[in-house]
């Protein structure tokens, strides 16, 4: 079976052949093509992964191209991990956004609109590409912004394009860890958009334990969640907000922090980057050693800006080993072999969500065989939520829009139209701040 990985030349890619050397399944991945722009990045990481597969008997073959086309043909999966701009436009879109007042993080507020507005185009042109060059491939999105990137693909891949995120997966691992259950036998409860979801309850052979978590003060305090929002306002809530939501909900203290950190994120990840392919430059350096040496610094600074706000402290070792890369492959074997399973997943509504129409691309738990991903049924979401659920998702529209048409003033309302984004004038001033960095988003007119 060939996978193909769009962004192969990509820092986290040996995550992934790393859950695939440990599958020796039948049906298995038995060929890795990895596509990137980039030659030299695509020679850093296909050493990795030589080094990664050195004494693992029948590791799956690795090939790597700079021809999209050479790579998409005849693959039975494709995973799309692209960075339309690079980590220096992360960067830009951090510090246009910030030098206005206004959150810059890469997949919500200014920062994710840009990022969406850049990336949609070329995620359109794949899928047009995997429709003509590989019809019967599944698409397996991780590009961000993941929800909207993949309903953009959805239009021309349907229902054969999925979209994965581990942030759900990490925190229904967390909250299932302090109630003592096995999170592999628990039930989440989970519903809402790509980093904008809540877990409303979590089931453990029918019962629902997540009322015991809320009632107990120092249970609910005791893991990261808890930690970031306080305990006092998840038993406001109700339910327990995926991480990302500490972005909408102290947002004043969010953008406070990051404007006084010494770097962005985004600035953080390129100059980290930048040293490890440097490195790699050289033909003695120890690939894997080097690179998980850089992944260890990556995982544990990941959000430190809002866990220094909410006086969080360190990441729990149990969360600093990632999962996404678990995610994809615990799909790929249920597509590919028709192992049933269920799995939180980016997926078209269908009529899961009623205050959201059918082709809206929603973060349900899903049960997964050979015919895809099946959003299961769910409760309807609280006022609170479904509230910026509809935003959010209108935010989405527009910029799917302005990506279709090339329409400035549709760019403008994607902005403006943000619970982040506090003024019209801010959103126009922003679209000019982008354009004038981000030569990709030259087609706006």
């Amino acid at each position: 079976m060939k996978l193909t990985i769009l962004g192969g030349g990509g820092f986290r890619v040996p995550l992934v052949y790393g859950a695939l050397l440990q599958d020796h399944a039948e049906g298995r991945v038995t060929h890795v093509v990895l596509h990137d722009l980039d030659p030299a990045r695509l020679s850093a990481v296909t050493r990795v992964l030589a080094e990664q597969a050195a004494g693992v008997p029948d590791a799956p073959e690795v090939g790597a191209t700079t021809d999209l086309d050479e790579a998409l043909r005849g693959a039975d999966f494709v995973f799309s991990a692209i960075r339309v701009g690079g980590l220096e436009g992360r960067a830009n879109d951090e510090r246009v956004a910030l030098a206005e007042g206004v959150l810059g993080q890469e997949t919500v507020g200014a920062g994710g609109i840009a990022y969406g507005l850049r990336t949609v185009p070329v995620a359109v042109d794949i899928a047009r590409r995997v429709a003509r060059l590989a019809p019967d491939a599944w698409v397996i999105n991780f590009t961000n912004p993941a929800g909207l990137v993949t309903e953009a693909m959805s239009r021309h891949l349907g229902d054969r394009v999925i979209g994965i995120c581990d942030s759900p997966v990490g925190l229904g691992r967390r909250i299932a860890r302090v109630l003592g259950a096995n999170p592999k036998e628990a039930w989440i409860d989970y519903v809402g958009l790509n980093h904008l979801g809540w877990v409303r309850g979590l089931r453990v052979a029918g019962r629902d334990e997540l009322p015991r978590l809320l009632a107990d003060p120092d249970l609910l305090g005791s893991f990261e969640e808890g930690k970031l929002f306080g305990v006092d306002w998840l038993r406001s809530l109700g339910a327990i907000p995926n991480e990302y939501l500490h972005y909408y909900y102290f947002n004043r203290e969010a953008v406070r922090a990051y404007q006084q950190a010494e770097k962005t994120r985004g600035a953080f990840l390129h100059d980290q980057q930048a040293r490890f392919y440097a490195e790699m430059r050289n033909p003695d350096a120890p690939a894997w050693k080097v690179w998980d040496r850089t992944r260890a610094e990556r995982e544990a600074t990941y959000m430190a800006e809002n866990r220094e706000t909410a006086g969080a402290g360190e990441r729990d070792e149990d969360d600093l080993s990632g999962g996404y890369e678990k995610v994809a492959l615990a799909l790929m074997r249920a597509i590919a072999r028709d192992e049933r399973t269920t799995l939180i997943l980016n997926v078209r509504n269908q009529h899961t969500l009623s205050v959201l129409d059918t082709d809206a691309v929603i973060e349900v738990p899903c049960l997964v065989d050979a015919n895809g991903a099946h959003p299961v049924a769910v409760d309807p979401l609280p006022d609170h939520a479904t509230g910026l659920v509809c935003a959010v998702k209108a935010v989405e529209r527009e910029v799917l829009a302005a990506a279709d048409s090339g329409s400035r003033a549709s760019a403008v309302k994607a902005f403006a139209l943000h619970p982040l984004v506090d003024s019209v004038n801010v959103a126009r001033r922003l679209v000019e701040g982008y354009t004038e960095v981000h030569p990709g988003l030259a087609y706006l007119r």
